[in-house]
Formats: C-alpha cells, structure tokens, sequence
C-alpha cells in the first residue's frame, strides 16, 4: 500500500478490525520509510448486478432504491427501520449469491412482496398495488382475498 504522505511502496499492519458488519476490515498500516500512520479499509469488490425492468432496458442494482420503495409501502406503519434494513438485505444477499450477472424487476417485486407479507399486510398490499399496477378496485380486492384465504 502506498504511502499517502511520502508515496513510499512498502507499510506494516499495525491493526485490522472488521467494520460494517464485517463487510470490510479497517487496517491501521505504517510507513517503513516516514514512519507515519494511515488507514485503510478493505472490501470484498461485488460484481454489479444489473437489473432487466419490464420494458427490457437494464440499469445497476439499488439497494438504495429498494429501500425507497419499502418506506413508501410501509409509511405511518408499524413496521421499523431495521426490519426494512433486514429486509433490503435478505433479499441483496440472495441476488448476490444467486451467482447470476442479471435479474429482472419481476423477480425482486416478488421478494419484496414475500417479505412484506410477513412483515406487515397493509404495506404488503399497498406495494402490491403499485407492483402489480391495480387496474381497478376488483384487482385489489382479488389481492385481498388471497391474502385472507393465505391467512
């Protein structure tokens, strides 16, 4: 690692801890020739995933984004932000080691909407209809019924 003081090549581990979660482990390093200290924080690099929307364009995965949508569903809802965070996570962590480069919008609305069955049922509801782009109110009463009769 270089140097960021003198942009000498060679430093010591003085320190490493994982951070994050152990997401990324921070390294306190040394200088073997100025002697002053510097820290860096190393992470396992993800391959983007791209996402395929319905109209066939592609763009990086958000989890940013995802993340959007669950608090719009679940506003004035009983529902926390770390069991939104948990979900956001879940559900990156199974595109992630689905070792697959792309997948399509389709496939993470049905994760969400799984998670959010389980989680809270008006928010599992309101994101299902944008999801699934209600037409009228007997769409949406067909959603309910099947939420009742799963229930």
């Amino acid at each position: 690692m270089r140097c960021p003081f003198c942009d000498y090549q060679e430093s010591k581990v003085i320190d490493s801890r994982p951070t994050d979660e152990g997401l990324s482990i921070r390294r306190r390093r040394e200088c073997l020739q100025c002697g002053k200290r510097f820290t860096t924080y190393e992470k396992v690099e993800n391959i983007p995933i791209m996402v395929i929307k319905k109209d066939k364009s592609r763009e990086a995965f958000n989890g940013d984004k995802l993340m959007s949508g669950l608090l719009r569903a679940c506003e004035k809802r009983p529902v926390s932000l770390q069991d939104l965070e948990k979900t956001v996570n879940e559900i990156e962590s199974t595109i992630y080691n689905s070792l697959e480069r792309e997948v399509t919008s389709h496939q993470i609305g049905e994760m969400v909407m799984q998670r959010l069955k389980r989680i809270d049922e008006v928010a599992y509801v309101r994101f299902a209809s944008v999801y699934r782009q209600f037409k009228d109110i007997n769409t949406f009463l067909e959603e309910l019924n099947k939420l009742l009769k799963d229930t």
